[in-house]
Formats: C-alpha cells, structure tokens, sequence
C-alpha cells in the first residue's frame, strides 16, 4: 500500500510554543491513516448514500455486482460505459434500475440500421408561428442514454454521440447547446450476433471508461431470478419491486467534489503510466493505450479508493479498474490470436510483470 510519509510529531510539545508552518507551495495535503479512514468511512453518509444505491439495484438485477460497482465509478468520475453481455442477461435493465436509483431522468434509444444522427441529437423544426427554425433536442438531452445495441446502427449515427461523450454538449446548426448533468451513455451490444453489425471505431471505444462484461448468472443467481419472476415481479414496474431512490444530482456533485480530493502519489501515478506504456510495448498488442485512457484510471482509481473509505490511491485500486478500464482500448495482433491468446491473458501478462510500488 502507498502512502506518503508523515512528519513525526512530539505529544509533549505545549500547542502555541511554535506558529504552524505556512503549506509550501503546490504542496499536497497527506492523506489520513487506514485506521481514521475507516472511522470515516463509518460515519460518511454521503459515501453510505452510494453503497445504498448498490443494494436498491439488487433488488432489480441478480448477480451482477461488479457491473453495478463499474456505473456508479463511471458516474462519479463523469465517465460512460459499454454493457456487453448475450441476450437476456439485464443490460437494460441494470441501467433504468441504476437510474432510478440514483433519481435521474433517463431515454433509451434503440440503434437500428436506419437511425439518422438528428434522431439521437435532435434537429432544426420549422416553426410557421415565428416564421423561424426551431430547435427540437433529441434524446440525448437526458441524464443517462441508454443507448441500446449501440453497433446495430452506422457509423454516421455513431459519431453522433462522440461530441457528446467528450464535451457533453450537442451543436446542431451552428450552435453548441449544453447537455444536463450530470450525464452518462450507457451504450449495449451483443457479442455474439455479428450479422448486420456495425463495430465501434477506436475513437469511439477510447470515449468509454468501462467496458463491463455481463456474464451468465451462476445457478443460485439463476434460480433467484426465476422465482423472483415467479412471484410476479416484473421488469416494467421498478417501483413495485421496492426500489426507491437513494441519491441525486445534488449528493452526486458533493460525492465528485469530495472524490477530487483523493490523494494520488506521484508513485501510483508513475504505476498507471508504465502499465500504459506497456500495452504498447507488448508484441502481442497491435494498439495500446491512448494517454487519454491512461488519465481516465486516475479518476476512477480516485472513486474507487473513496468507495471503499480511503482518502489515497493504493496500487490494487488500479489494479481493480484494470481489465474494464483497458480491454475495450487495445487491439490483439492476428498471430497472438492464433497462439489461443485473447486480451484479457494479455492484460493479465502486464499486471503481472509492471513493478508495482510500495
């Protein structure tokens, strides 16, 4: 675990014998020992606020805790998310319980062949009242877009959001307008269905925090789902299922101020940046890890150390965002995919064998 050292203090030394040392410039605040941090960690509603919102989506969604634990790291972080899962596995349903669990507004959209960019965004309408155009906003002006088989549509209609996710702003006829925050694009696709697909560019995977994976439930999780569904629960209805909102916008802006405060050494820092430059070192990896992606692992390195109640950035944070972080920005070489490698073993290789501070 890395932490910066604390000066030695001397308990019998009368409070007013010195004036406190003025901060030297630039210099950062030391964080707190683990044992006050998990004082804190007990007595901070505003962090409790967050962990709630992972029981309520539980009463939703069975079985998919690390994909919950993803969204609501992307959403303090002011990141996004790609769900990719086989039909049926609750990709839509994890984020329209995510948000009403959070109390945001929340449009899907169904990306099909067809789909035109104005349709995402919106558009300019004549309005015969005014002799004028008007602006209509699309779906996009919303607070999380569920973005539904987001690859089923082309690439024209892709590129819609990319401007959205990187600068949540939309500019349709000269004018740039500001999209609500906070604002999230939960984008789905199904890994196993190819034909008639259209695969996301690099640009637009670099744009994606996560890329959360949802497996198959193990059979305890299935039977659970069954007999939930047994006993009438039904997915239209969150609200008849019991799940209640836990947080806002507001406690989500206090949450990022406080996850901004989070302590970072320079060490770890250095960690991230040789775990980067290592993807694109390896002979296995046609394409590494852009520096955007790398400055990404800093802010959610920083929410997941808040989550978890500490106020510095330890090594297996990093470590923990690693693969969801990393596998969607990477490309395997064809000849490591005829060795039977695939990302992840690759990834594995990396965490492996980058020197990890102390």
């Amino acid at each position: 675990m890395t932490q910066p050292p604390q000066g030695p203090t001397n308990p019998q030394e009368p409070v007013a014998s010195q004036p406190p040392a003025a901060p030297r410039p630039q210099e950062q605040v030391a964080p707190q020992t683990p044992a006050a941090d998990s004082a804190q960690a007990e007595s901070d509603p505003l962090r409790e606020a967050f962990i709630d919102v992972r029981t309520e989506i539980a009463k939703a969604v069975v079985g998919q805790d690390q994909a919950v634990t993803g969204m609501l790291i992307a959403l303090l972080c002011q990141g996004h998310v790609l769900l990719e899962g086989v039909p049926g596995v609750a990709k839509t349903l994890l984020v329209r319980s995510f948000a009403a669990a959070v109390s945001l507004d929340s449009s899907r959209v169904q990306f099909t062949p067809d789909l035109m960019p104005s349709d995402v965004t919106g558009s300019l309408v004549y309005d015969a009242s005014v002799s004028d155009f008007s602006f209509r906003p699309g779906p996009v002006f919303t607070n999380i877009l569920i973005a539904d088989e987001i690859n089923r549509t082309p690439p024209k209609t892709q590129s819609a959001l990319l401007e959205a996710m990187e600068e949540h702003q939309v500019s349709v006829g000269g004018r740039s307008r500001k999209l609500p925050e906070p604002f999230l694009v939960a984008a789905t696709q199904n890994p196993v269905e190819y034909e008639g697909t259209y695969p996301l560019p690099e640009a637009q995977l670099d744009r994606f925090l996560f890329k959360l994976v949802l497996n198959l439930p193990e059979r305890d999780h299935e039977f659970e789902i069954l007999d939930r569904h047994a006993r009438g629960f039904d997915a239209g209805s969150l609200a008849a299922a019991g799940l209640r909102p836990v947080a806002d916008a507001e406690l989500i802006g206090r949450a990022r101020e406080a996850i901004a405060k989070i302590y970072i050494a320079p060490q770890i820092i250095t960690y991230i940046v040789d775990l980067a430059r290592a993807t694109r070192q390896t002979p296995s990896l046609a394409l590494g890890v852009s520096p955007r992606g790398a400055t990404r692992i800093i802010g959610a390195a920083r929410a997941h150390a808040w989550l978890s109640g500490r106020h510095y950035v330890t090594p297996d944070d990093v470590k923990a965002l690693a693969h969801m972080s990393l596998s969607h920005r990477v490309i395997l070489r064809p000849e490591a995919q005829m060795d039977g490698l695939d990302v992840g073993q690759v990834l594995d290789s990396i965490i492996a064998t980058t020197e990890v501070p102390r």
